[in-house]
């Protein structure tokens, strides 16, 4: 008798499901409706200038718009909100969207709508019809337009009976106005201009200044000519001959008692004594003067200027000490030496002083499972002058799984590290007194920190490391990080047997740097560009590229001395005895994010990176070097188990060292990935949130880049061998978004592992052929590893 083996040990449950709900999605809702009803599955808008029919398409009502063309949302909906044959009418969840239901009001608001929308684009004889067709309870319907003729403005004037506030408008107007002779007549900039005009005045003195002062007339000078006249008026406040400016006088800091706000009695308690023109009353008795003062923007004798009210709203909160923070003003009598004042009052409610946070999570992929946990404790104005200070114990176990072993019988990696930080909300820096920031608040950190690392029967990992960094804002999308000074002490001890260790020796370069004692003195640089942005669907370019280099000024010393480093003959220059490291290890990410409209996106990323050891090194520290793979770069792979190269882990003699170095022996000096990932909304309500998806292509690898011990030739980078060296992936991605935060869950199939030779990389051909075969091919010749197509990540936040 032939034997059948089931369908599912051909084909993964995984690989089908995402055609499953395909397929079960497309099922029409029409037997849920009422006979005499009809779902919405077409709607056209015919006739619209293409630069205008997204815009005018908005208009069409949100419950007759047809959903996705595959349906998931209404197929969810449908699952979770029907009962006997019927759509619910009561207890109905929060899951999907309905199906759009035709209704003939809804149309005729629609209709209306695009018709105004065209009017104010200039189409002032513009005429919009509503057509519907239904058949079998499924309706079409076509908005039909007749825009008619264009018409210009022919010429613009002003009325701006105030001549104070005529002149700073003229002295603004030329910059970024949309109000001009022969422009195209267009009701979203006669909007944006009264923006602009209020904004004008209210960063120029006018406190009270109000935007229905402004209000435009349109003139129909000759209707053959499609052409009108516009006329823009700034009012002046009823019953005066013009609008007041007024000046900053005198400012009033309150910081409140506690948490809970102000009581009434404080009210006749303030501190008498001012010191520049400003009255600090700290309630509290727990904020020093300056740290709190230095971010009040708004000067005695300045004009008053809205900016500089925000940038103290957003510097006072960005302090991260106060959970509101409120300024009013009260205005003063006319003096003749400075004129109309209003004095601000800056009213500062304190967060909690101390807080402590216990966290943990449960890193999980295809072939290993662990859990982290750590305690933070806070103190968010350790020295009364809104420093923060944050010290954390972290503790991890990390296991492999699928090896007919129980969960945690293979634990093969345990870490430990405690650290603190303390941010000063400026820039330290001696004999040097930065301007504040006006994009942004600047921060100096202290950190120190320990970390202990132990791989299971390989090596134990002891660093300490201490650094001092400055992060400044230059504008909103640029950012800036420098750390001038990175102290790194590193010493480790492997726990491998001699005999292991020259056995291991010829396949692992990375081995002895894991014994290794040693000091790292350097700086790092980081510039950040459109990190603001990464939340936001906008078409632009993130870039976020770092330096790291060490060891310069310790080599010059070196010489000084007289010492000539060769580490190639193993001869190091020394600090205290140990050698120090010295190596430059660049890396740059860049990405394109393209918004395809909705909450459609496509992201193109290449991240790269290289260390390269020089002087007293030829290699960089273990720390230092890259892995591929992981839930944030090739997500067809577990973290640290692609490449070099081209390596195969079959190189190592026996199962026993490719279990003890997993994740060591799979590093390089150089990485370069690219990613490919299109984004798109599935589900807008499920379980009180949002369910995004997405499509994704991952390539790259890791390389070696110099000669030397343990290196074999196929795990070097080479230009005409690139092809056969990348690694490629795909897969699909499910985020559940919070708004706060997003848990995401990809599911990487791989596609090409160039860990084989020829055609036999494109594993994907082994995926739809014997599947049972090559995989215990591959466990014969790779135990303990064994081989798997997917990789399942879950993460929090997005990939990148």
């Amino acid at each position: 008798m032939k034997a059948y083996r089931p369908i599912f040990r051909e084909y993964s449950i995984t690989a089908i499901l995402p055609l499953f709900i395909l397929l079960i999605a497309a099922c029409s809702s029409t037997k849920y409706i009422e006979d005499y009803q009809s779902i919405v599955k077409k709607v056209t808008i015919d006739s619209v200038d293409r630069q205008f029919e997204e815009e005018a398409y908005n208009y069409v009502q949100k419950d007759i718009r047809p959903n996705s063309k595959f349906g998931i949302n209404v197929f969810f909906y449908n699952l979770f909100n029907t009962k006997d044959g019927k759509y619910k009418t009561t207890g109905i969840k929060p899951i999907g969207s309905p199906p759009p239901i035709l209704d003939s009001a809804l149309v005729e608001i629609s209709r209306a709508q695009i018709e105004k929308f065209l009017k104010s684009k200039g189409y002032f004889d513009a005429r919009v019809g509503s057509d519907l067709e239904v058949e079998e309870q499924r309706a079409s319907i076509l908005f039909k337009a007749n825009p008619g003729p264009l018409y210009h403005v022919e010429k613009v004037s002003l009325e701006i009976p105030d001549g104070a506030l005529k002149a700073v408008y003229n002295n603004f107007k030329k910059g970024d106005t949309r109000l001009h002779d022969g422009m195209r007549y267009d009701e979203d900039s006669l909007v944006y201009e009264r923006e602009r005009i209020y904004q004008i005045a209210k960063e120029n003195g006018y406190y009270d200044f109000l935007r229905p002062y402004i209000r435009y007339d349109v003139i129909d000078t000759a209707h053959h000519s499609r052409k009108v006249g516009l006329r823009l008026y700034v009012d002046n406040p009823e019953g005066r001959t013009g609008h007041k400016q007024y000046r900053i006088g005198e400012t009033n800091i309150l910081i409140a008692p506690n948490p809970d706000g102000f009581p009434d009695s404080v009210r006749f308690k303030l501190n008498p004594e001012k010191v520049n023109s400003i009255r600090y009353t700290d309630f509290s008795k727990r904020f020093r003067r300056n740290p709190i003062v230095r971010y009040d923007f708004l000067k005695k004798g300045d004009l008053y200027d809205i900016r500089n009210e925000n940038l103290t709203y957003d510097r006072m909160y960005e302090l991260n000490v106060f959970k509101n923070v409120k300024i009013d003003f009260y205005k003063d009598s006319v003096s003749r030496d400075t004129g109309r004042l209003i004095h601000p009052i800056i009213q500062l409610i304190p967060q909690k002083r101390m807080s402590n946070r216990v966290e943990g999570e449960i890193p999980f992929n295809a072939g290993t499972v662990g859990f982290t946990l750590s305690n933070t404790y806070t103190n968010n104005n350790l020295f009364r002058g809104a420093e923060r200070f944050e010290f954390q114990i972290k503790g991890g176990l990390q296991s492999r799984i699928g090896q007919e072993r129980g969960i945690f019988r293979d634990i093969y990696q345990r870490d430990l590290s405690v650290s603190a930080n303390l941010t000063v909300p400026r820039l330290i820096i001696p004999f040097y007194n930065p301007p504040l920031g006006g994009n942004g608040m600047p921060h100096t950190t202290f950190s120190s920190s320990f970390v202990y690392a132990l791989q299971q029967d390989v090596a134990t990992r002891r660093i300490f490391i201490n650094s001092i960094t400055y992060d400044w804002v230059e504008t909103k999308s640029k950012l800036h990080s420098f750390t001038p000074l990175n102290f790194e002490y590193r010493f480790g001890d492997l726990l491998l047997t001699q005999t292991e260790i020259e056995n291991i020796l010829g396949n692992l370069a990375s081995l002895p740097l894991l014994e290794r004692s040693d000091l790292t003195l350097g700086m790092k640089y980081t510039y950040t560009l459109n990190g603001n942005k990464l939340n936001q669907y906008r078409d632009f370019i993130y870039f976020r590229g770092n330096i790291d280099i060490a060891g310069n000024l310790l080599y010059g010393l070196s010489r000084l001395g007289g010492v000539h480093p060769n580490p190639d003959a193993k001869y190091y220059g020394t600090i205290l005895g140990l050698p120090y490291n010295q190596y430059v290890r660049p890396e740059v990410d860049l990405r394109w994010y393209k918004h395809l409209g909705g909450s459609r996106q496509f992201v193109a990323r290449l991240n790269a990176g290289i260390g390269y050891g020089y002087g007293n090194s030829n290699i960089v520290p273990f720390e230092k070097m890259f892995f591929a793979g992981g839930s944030n770069g090739l997500r067809a792979w577990q973290a640290r188990t692609v490449g070099p190269g081209n390596y195969n882990r079959e190189v190592l003699e026996d199962a026993r060292q490719r279990q003890l170095l997993f994740g060591i022996d799979q590093l390089g000096e150089m990485r370069a990935e690219a990613n490919l990932e299109y984004r798109f909304r599935l589900l807008d309500k499920f379980i009180g949130a949002k369910l995004n998806g997405a499509f994704f292509i991952d390539a790259g690898n890791v390389w070696n880049i110099r000669r030397g011990p343990g290196k074999s030739d196929p795990t070097f980078f080479k230009l005409d061998k690139l092809p056969q060296q990348l690694a490629v992936g795909t897969g699909i991605g499910f985020r559940y978004d919070v708004d706060y935060f997003v848990f995401r869950f990809d599911i990487g199939l791989k596609l090409k592992d160039p860990q084989f030779i020829g055609s036999d990389q494109w594993v994907i051909t082994k995926y739809f052929g014997d599947t049972r075969a090559f995989k215990d091919d591959y466990y014969a010749r790779h135990e303990p590893d064994r081989y798997r197509f997917f990789q399942y990540n879950f993460g929090i936040g997005m990939p990148f």
